[in-house]
């Protein structure tokens, strides 16, 4: 949807962006949490998406690897917000809730509608109010945007006797409601992509993968 904007006014609207500082991480309280490794085989650290998992390709999601989930983790829990989306707040590109403690990552496509619940995760909603990924597609000419890809290791809620994901396929309200004093742990991988812009040369992919 916003590839159709033109480029003059893509470059106008260059200096409205949502800010890091609204990205759902920054403002939960992590004060003593542990740091989760978090990474992708398929782009750097801090690096350019391939077009591939973007609105300009195939659209399906990164594969993502992950290390150092801490002992008494009941489930993990991703958010993906781009930080420079033309809004008041970040959009949302994906949630996934109650991913089972035991994986160490998510396959390319993984995050994609999935009913209630399957695999081991529970795949939210994004900013389109549809359940899965939402391919990013900032404004030609707008510049690059961050999406930042936001693990969360939590901890078993006081008085839960079931599963914390009741609520089935959350949106970011329900995610904050879900994770809120609950963290363990955190980790940040921040890929970026743009339109109309010079394409930066750089590493693509092998970000901290997993030893074999």
């Amino acid at each position: 949807m916003l590839e159709n904007i033109p480029h003059w006014l893509g470059a106008a609207l260059s200096g409205v962006r949502a800010g890091h500082d609204k990205l759902t991480l920054s403002r939960l309280d992590l004060a003593g949490a542990a740091s989760l490794e978090l990474s992708s085989p398929a782009f750097a650290s801090g690096g350019r998406l391939p077009p591939r998992f973007t609105a300009d390709g195939e659209g399906v999601s990164p594969p993502l690897v992950w290390r150092g989930v801490p002992e008494g983790t009941d489930c993990l829990a991703l958010i993906v917000e781009d930080a420079d989306a033309p809004a008041p707040r970040p959009l949302v590109h994906a949630i996934v809730v109650a991913i089972d403690p035991a994986l160490d990552g998510l396959p390319e496509g993984a995050i994609a509608p999935d009913g209630d619940g399957a695999g081991g995760k529970d795949v939210g909603m994004n900013s389109y109010f549809a359940q899965g990924w939402l391919p990013p597609d900032p404004p030609t000419g707008h510049g690059a945007h961050d999406y930042v890809f936001q693990l969360l290791a939590l901890r078993r809620a006081e008085g839960s006797e079931g599963d914390p994901a009741d609520e089935a396929s959350p949106g970011r309200g329900e995610f904050v409601d879900l994770v809120r004093d609950r963290i363990l742990a955190a980790g940040v991988l921040v890929g970026t992509y743009s339109r109309g812009e010079e394409v930066p040369v750089g590493p693509v992919g092998g970000a901290n993968p997993l030893p074999a």
